[in-house]
């Protein structure tokens, strides 16, 4: 059994400014998704420039944020924001999703993308392949704030979190940075640095992200305001399932439509 390291969750006190881990893994995400996609931009024939890349990566944050939280209350916590309406602005209170973050910044990427003349695909294919470095950040801001934590589990690298019981959990936090983050990227970007058909790269990271979170979900404890919503099955497997079957499905599209 082993005990969670017990770090202060604000990384600096600078006054009455608290900044946490979780904001700094937030932008070391969006930075390092900035500098590699300005390196892609700038090789030959990638049909990018370096101002497109700083001009989306700012809306694409937008979406990140705004999307995360609205989308956390709308499928986590509705009871209690109806209850509550001014407690959705109280972020440093944490409550952010996944997939209400991806359906911003799917919105942001087609909005920006019509002002450009790029197709909300041609958007995504060349951003994707960098996505997960954020993903694993996030993850690791999980882990060290001990939030999201595993479910009870008997395995040699089981852990204690506070405020989780004696008991050990999976660390279910490390495990979704290892797969949502590492193997997601070395997979998109290894796929990616071939020509491929436009959609196809969006397609393998819808399907691969949702299969990997799926996974997971069977090892983490259940959001404790809804726990199992169908049968053994949680609200982040259910909100997964159409990035798989959504994911497949633009990946067959990419290469049986006629190539241009």
């Amino acid at each position: 059994m082993l005990i969670a390291p017990n770090i202060d969750p604000v990384a600096l006190h600078l006054g009455p400014v608290q900044i946490h881990w979780y904001g700094l893994m937030y932008v070391f995400g969006f930075v390092a998704l900035w500098w590699l996609a300005t390196r892609r931009a700038k090789q030959p024939g990638s049909g990018w420039t370096p101002e497109q890349v700083s001009d989306i990566v700012f809306y694409g944050a937008l979406g990140v944020i705004l999307g995360g939280r609205i989308g956390y209350v709308v499928f986590y916590n509705l009871s209690l924001y109806l209850a509550n309406p001014w407690s959705v602005f109280r972020v440093w209170d944490g409550g952010m999703s996944f997939h209400g973050g991806l359906i911003g910044v799917m919105l942001a990427m087609w909005l920006w993308g019509r002002s450009q003349q790029k197709s909300f695909l041609q958007v995504a294919d060349f951003l994707a392949p960098w996505v997960p470095i954020g993903l694993g950040a996030g993850r690791i801001g999980n882990f060290l704030n001990q939030e999201l934590w595993g479910r009870v589990t008997d395995v040699p690298w089981g852990m204690v979190f506070r405020n989780a019981g004696p008991l050990p959990r999976h660390p279910s936090q490390l495990y979704q940075a290892a797969l949502e983050g590492l193997a997601l990227l070395i997979i998109l970007w290894l796929f990616s640095r071939k020509p491929r058909p436009v959609g196809a790269v969006t397609g393998l990271f819808g399907l691969c992200y949702g299969l990997f979170r799926f996974i997971v979900e069977f090892v983490r404890e259940p959001d404790a305001q809804l726990g199992f919503v169908l049968g053994p099955f949680t609200q982040g497997q259910l909100l997964s399932l159409p990035m798989i079957v959504g994911g497949a499905a633009i990946i067959w599209w990419a290469y049986k439509r006629p190539a241009r």
